[in-house]
Protein backbone atom coordinates (compact mmCIF):
# COMPACT_ATOMS: atom_id res chain seq x y z
CA UNK A 1 0.00 0.00 0.00
CA UNK A 2 2.40 2.58 1.14
CA UNK A 3 5.67 0.24 0.10
CA UNK A 4 8.97 0.58 2.18
CA UNK A 5 7.90 3.99 3.17
CA UNK A 6 9.04 4.55 6.81
CA UNK A 7 5.08 5.10 9.47
CA UNK A 8 6.99 8.11 9.87
CA UNK A 9 6.49 9.77 6.73
CA UNK A 10 2.76 8.39 6.09
CA UNK A 11 1.08 11.96 5.99
CA UNK A 12 -2.85 12.85 5.60
CA UNK A 13 -2.32 13.00 1.28
CA UNK A 14 -1.19 9.57 1.15
CA UNK A 15 -3.38 7.82 3.11
CA UNK A 16 -6.38 9.92 0.95
CA UNK A 17 -4.54 9.04 -2.18
CA UNK A 18 -4.44 4.88 -1.40
CA UNK A 19 -8.53 5.32 -0.20
CA UNK A 20 -9.51 7.81 -3.32
CA UNK A 21 -10.14 5.15 -6.00
CA UNK A 22 -11.92 3.02 -4.40
CA UNK A 23 -13.74 5.26 -2.12
CA UNK A 24 -16.72 5.65 -4.26
CA UNK A 25 -17.00 2.10 -5.61
CA UNK A 26 -15.84 0.48 -3.41
CA UNK A 27 -17.35 2.18 -0.08
CA UNK A 28 -17.28 -0.65 2.55
CA UNK A 29 -14.07 -1.86 1.75
CA UNK A 30 -12.45 1.15 1.61
CA UNK A 31 -13.94 2.40 5.13
CA UNK A 32 -12.07 -1.36 6.75
CA UNK A 33 -9.40 -0.14 5.24
CA UNK A 34 -9.12 3.42 6.52
CA UNK A 35 -9.97 2.04 9.74
CA UNK A 36 -6.67 -0.25 9.90
CA UNK A 37 -4.25 2.74 8.72
CA UNK A 38 -5.54 4.64 11.58
CA UNK A 39 -5.37 1.47 14.08
CA UNK A 40 -1.52 0.73 12.31
CA UNK A 41 -0.08 3.95 12.63
CA UNK A 42 -1.90 4.56 16.32
CA UNK A 43 -0.11 1.68 17.35
CA UNK A 44 3.09 3.39 15.68
CA UNK A 45 2.70 6.25 17.40
CA UNK A 46 2.11 5.03 21.18
CA UNK A 47 5.20 2.75 20.01
CA UNK A 48 7.47 6.16 19.47
CA UNK A 49 7.54 5.16 15.89
CA UNK A 50 5.64 8.29 14.85
CA UNK A 51 4.33 11.47 16.29
CA UNK A 52 2.09 13.69 15.63
CA UNK A 53 -2.05 13.81 14.89
CA UNK A 54 -3.16 10.70 13.13
CA UNK A 55 -3.47 11.21 9.59
CA UNK A 56 -6.36 8.37 8.88
CA UNK A 57 -9.10 9.57 11.53
CA UNK A 58 -11.63 9.97 10.13
CA UNK A 59 -14.00 12.99 12.47
CA UNK A 60 -12.86 16.16 11.84
CA UNK A 61 -10.25 15.21 9.15
CA UNK A 62 -10.67 12.91 6.06
CA UNK A 63 -13.97 13.42 6.22
CA UNK A 64 -13.47 16.79 5.14
CA UNK A 65 -11.49 15.45 1.91
CA UNK A 66 -13.73 12.44 0.88
CA UNK A 67 -16.84 12.21 0.27
CA UNK A 68 -19.22 11.45 2.87
CA UNK A 69 -21.82 8.79 1.47
CA UNK A 70 -24.45 8.09 3.56
CA UNK A 71 -25.10 4.07 4.60
CA UNK A 72 -28.78 4.38 2.72
CA UNK A 73 -26.91 5.24 -0.27
CA UNK A 74 -24.15 2.83 -0.20
CA UNK A 75 -26.14 -0.10 0.94
CA UNK A 76 -26.72 -2.25 -2.02
CA UNK A 77 -29.94 -4.46 -2.35
CA UNK A 78 -29.57 -8.00 -2.73
CA UNK A 79 -30.19 -9.11 -6.50
CA UNK A 80 -33.69 -11.00 -5.67
CA UNK A 81 -35.35 -12.75 -8.33
CA UNK A 82 -38.63 -11.70 -9.68
CA UNK A 83 -41.32 -13.32 -7.76
CA UNK A 84 -42.99 -14.88 -10.68
CA UNK A 85 -40.56 -17.13 -11.24
CA UNK A 86 -40.44 -18.79 -7.93
CA UNK A 87 -41.92 -21.42 -8.93
CA UNK A 88 -39.68 -22.92 -12.03
CA UNK A 89 -37.00 -21.67 -9.55
CA UNK A 90 -37.76 -24.12 -6.80
CA UNK A 91 -38.80 -26.91 -8.93
CA UNK A 92 -35.08 -26.96 -10.22
CA UNK A 93 -33.84 -26.43 -6.67
CA UNK A 94 -35.62 -29.37 -4.97
CA UNK A 95 -34.29 -31.36 -8.10
CA UNK A 96 -30.56 -30.98 -6.30
CA UNK A 97 -29.48 -33.20 -3.94
CA UNK A 98 -27.77 -32.01 -0.86
CA UNK A 99 -27.49 -30.56 2.67
CA UNK A 100 -26.88 -26.76 1.12
CA UNK A 101 -30.09 -27.06 -1.04
CA UNK A 102 -32.43 -27.98 1.26
CA UNK A 103 -30.77 -24.88 3.32
CA UNK A 104 -32.01 -22.97 0.78
CA UNK A 105 -34.82 -24.49 0.16
CA UNK A 106 -36.13 -23.75 3.78
CA UNK A 107 -34.75 -20.17 3.69
CA UNK A 108 -37.07 -19.38 0.84
CA UNK A 109 -39.87 -21.56 2.29
CA UNK A 110 -39.78 -19.60 5.95
CA UNK A 111 -38.08 -16.07 4.59
CA UNK A 112 -35.69 -16.27 7.15
CA UNK A 113 -31.72 -15.11 7.04
CA UNK A 114 -28.82 -17.39 5.72
CA UNK A 115 -26.97 -17.06 9.12
CA UNK A 116 -30.52 -18.02 10.99
CA UNK A 117 -31.39 -21.13 8.80
CA UNK A 118 -27.76 -22.26 8.85
CA UNK A 119 -27.43 -21.81 12.63
CA UNK A 120 -30.86 -23.48 13.04
CA UNK A 121 -30.54 -26.43 15.93
CA UNK A 122 -33.09 -29.12 16.11
CA UNK A 123 -34.00 -28.06 19.74
CA UNK A 124 -35.61 -24.75 18.41
CA UNK A 125 -38.40 -26.86 16.77
CA UNK A 126 -41.78 -27.64 17.84
CA UNK A 127 -42.50 -29.38 14.35
CA UNK A 128 -45.95 -30.67 16.14
CA UNK A 129 -46.78 -27.05 17.16
CA UNK A 130 -45.60 -26.33 13.59
CA UNK A 131 -43.31 -23.51 15.01
CA UNK A 132 -39.99 -22.49 15.09
CA UNK A 133 -38.35 -20.24 18.15
CA UNK A 134 -35.47 -18.81 16.86
CA UNK A 135 -33.08 -17.37 20.00
CA UNK A 136 -32.68 -13.62 20.57
CA UNK A 137 -28.68 -14.51 19.82
CA UNK A 138 -29.15 -15.64 17.17
CA UNK A 139 -31.14 -12.64 15.48
CA UNK A 140 -30.68 -9.71 13.93
CA UNK A 141 -32.72 -7.81 16.32
CA UNK A 142 -31.53 -9.85 19.10
CA UNK A 143 -35.32 -10.19 20.29
CA UNK A 144 -36.53 -14.10 20.69
CA UNK A 145 -38.28 -14.84 17.02
CA UNK A 146 -41.21 -17.55 16.26
CA UNK A 147 -41.43 -18.53 12.53
CA UNK A 148 -44.38 -20.57 11.60
CA UNK A 149 -43.63 -23.37 9.72
CA UNK A 150 -45.73 -24.34 6.65
CA UNK A 151 -46.10 -28.22 5.30
CA UNK A 152 -43.98 -27.64 3.03
CA UNK A 153 -40.68 -26.28 5.68
CA UNK A 154 -41.81 -29.12 7.58
CA UNK A 155 -41.13 -31.89 4.84
CA UNK A 156 -37.86 -30.50 4.63
CA UNK A 157 -37.16 -30.73 8.28
CA UNK A 158 -38.78 -34.08 8.08
CA UNK A 159 -35.94 -35.25 5.25
CA UNK A 160 -33.16 -34.03 7.26
CA UNK A 161 -30.55 -36.41 9.69
CA UNK A 162 -31.24 -36.18 13.51
CA UNK A 163 -28.50 -37.55 14.96
CA UNK A 164 -26.77 -34.35 15.77
CA UNK A 165 -27.83 -31.23 17.21
CA UNK A 166 -27.50 -28.77 13.86
CA UNK A 167 -30.24 -28.94 11.38
CA UNK A 168 -28.42 -28.35 8.02
CA UNK A 169 -24.70 -29.52 9.05
CA UNK A 170 -21.85 -29.67 6.65
CA UNK A 171 -18.58 -31.34 7.61
CA UNK A 172 -17.96 -32.76 11.26
CA UNK A 173 -21.58 -31.39 11.86
CA UNK A 174 -20.54 -27.86 11.87
CA UNK A 175 -23.17 -25.41 10.54
CA UNK A 176 -22.91 -24.69 6.57
CA UNK A 177 -20.80 -21.74 5.67
CA UNK A 178 -22.48 -18.66 3.93
CA UNK A 179 -20.83 -19.60 1.24
CA UNK A 180 -22.22 -22.65 0.74
CA UNK A 181 -25.45 -21.89 -0.22
CA UNK A 182 -24.61 -18.96 -2.46
CA UNK A 183 -22.55 -21.74 -4.31
CA UNK A 184 -25.93 -23.69 -4.74
CA UNK A 185 -27.28 -20.70 -6.73
CA UNK A 186 -24.04 -20.55 -8.73
CA UNK A 187 -24.56 -23.88 -9.72
CA UNK A 188 -27.43 -23.11 -11.37
CA UNK A 189 -26.33 -20.36 -13.32
CA UNK A 190 -23.75 -19.49 -15.84
CA UNK A 191 -20.97 -17.33 -15.23
CA UNK A 192 -21.45 -15.06 -18.55
CA UNK A 193 -25.69 -15.35 -18.43
CA UNK A 194 -27.57 -16.02 -15.32
CA UNK A 195 -30.54 -18.18 -15.58
CA UNK A 196 -31.59 -17.27 -12.43
CA UNK A 197 -31.25 -13.57 -12.40
CA UNK A 198 -33.08 -10.05 -11.24
CA UNK A 199 -34.61 -7.89 -13.53
CA UNK A 200 -31.08 -6.01 -14.54
CA UNK A 201 -29.86 -9.56 -15.39
CA UNK A 202 -27.41 -10.37 -12.21
CA UNK A 203 -27.23 -13.31 -10.67
CA UNK A 204 -29.66 -13.63 -7.74
CA UNK A 205 -28.84 -13.97 -3.60
CA UNK A 206 -30.11 -16.23 -1.34
CA UNK A 207 -31.10 -13.16 0.87
CA UNK A 208 -32.76 -11.62 -2.35
CA UNK A 209 -35.64 -14.19 -1.53
CA UNK A 210 -36.76 -12.10 1.45
CA UNK A 211 -37.27 -9.37 -1.11
CA UNK A 212 -39.01 -11.69 -3.49
CA UNK A 213 -41.41 -12.86 -0.96
CA UNK A 214 -42.34 -9.03 -0.06
CA UNK A 215 -42.66 -8.48 -3.41
CA UNK A 216 -45.30 -11.53 -3.98
CA UNK A 217 -47.62 -10.56 -0.55
CA UNK A 218 -47.49 -6.83 -2.07
CA UNK A 219 -48.39 -7.77 -5.10
CA UNK A 220 -50.89 -10.98 -4.68
CA UNK A 221 -52.13 -10.74 -1.49
CA UNK A 222 -54.35 -8.60 0.70
CA UNK A 223 -52.34 -9.06 3.88
CA UNK A 224 -51.57 -5.97 6.03
CA UNK A 225 -48.17 -4.48 5.83
CA UNK A 226 -47.51 -4.70 9.28
CA UNK A 227 -48.01 -8.91 8.66
CA UNK A 228 -45.41 -8.98 5.54
CA UNK A 229 -42.86 -7.04 7.82
CA UNK A 230 -43.89 -9.34 10.93
CA UNK A 231 -42.72 -12.26 9.08
CA UNK A 232 -39.64 -10.70 7.63
CA UNK A 233 -38.83 -10.07 11.15
CA UNK A 234 -38.48 -6.37 10.15
CA UNK A 235 -39.08 -3.47 13.23
CA UNK A 236 -41.87 -1.42 12.03
CA UNK A 237 -40.46 2.04 11.43
CA UNK A 238 -42.92 4.11 12.68
CA UNK A 239 -42.99 4.42 16.36
CA UNK A 240 -46.57 4.59 17.03
CA UNK A 241 -47.20 1.86 14.71
CA UNK A 242 -45.09 -0.01 16.70
CA UNK A 243 -47.07 0.57 20.31
CA UNK A 244 -50.55 0.10 18.23
CA UNK A 245 -48.83 -3.74 16.68
CA UNK A 246 -47.45 -5.03 19.58
CA UNK A 247 -48.19 -8.88 18.88
CA UNK A 248 -46.53 -10.76 16.72
CA UNK A 249 -49.80 -11.33 14.26
CA UNK A 250 -48.32 -15.29 14.20
CA UNK A 251 -51.93 -16.03 12.67
CA UNK A 252 -51.87 -14.10 10.25
CA UNK A 253 -48.46 -15.14 9.48
CA UNK A 254 -49.03 -18.82 9.84
CA UNK A 255 -51.64 -18.12 6.80
CA UNK A 256 -49.31 -16.08 5.06
CA UNK A 257 -46.12 -18.22 4.63
CA UNK A 258 -49.15 -21.62 4.23
CA UNK A 259 -49.60 -19.31 0.95
CA UNK A 260 -46.63 -18.58 0.28
CA UNK A 261 -45.60 -22.71 0.38
CA UNK A 262 -48.31 -23.49 -2.26
CA UNK A 263 -47.27 -20.57 -4.57
CA UNK A 264 -43.70 -21.86 -3.92
CA UNK A 265 -45.06 -25.31 -5.87
CA UNK A 266 -46.73 -23.36 -9.15
CA UNK A 267 -44.69 -24.04 -12.13
CA UNK A 268 -45.73 -21.25 -14.89
CA UNK A 269 -46.80 -23.75 -17.65
CA UNK A 270 -43.80 -21.49 -19.70
CA UNK A 271 -41.20 -22.18 -17.43
CA UNK A 272 -38.12 -23.31 -18.51
CA UNK A 273 -36.17 -25.35 -16.05
CA UNK A 274 -32.73 -25.64 -16.70
CA UNK A 275 -31.14 -29.37 -17.05
CA UNK A 276 -28.95 -30.01 -13.27
CA UNK A 277 -25.21 -29.87 -13.82
CA UNK A 278 -24.50 -31.74 -10.35
CA UNK A 279 -25.92 -32.02 -6.77
CA UNK A 280 -25.58 -29.36 -4.29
Amino acid sequence: MFGHLPVAEIDTGLVAKCLAPIWESKTETASRVRGRIESVLGWATTSGYRTGENPARWKGHLENLLATISKSSRTKNHPSLPWQRIGAFMSALRAREGVSARAVEFAILTACRSGEVRGAQWAEFDTAGKVWTIPAERTKTKREFQVPLSDAALAVLTSMPKDIDVVFAGTKGQPLSDMSLTAVIRRMNDDDKPLWADANGEGITVHGFRSSFRMWTAETTNYPREVAEHALAHQLPDAVERAYQRGSQFAKRAALMAEWAVYCTTVPTDAVVKQIRGAA
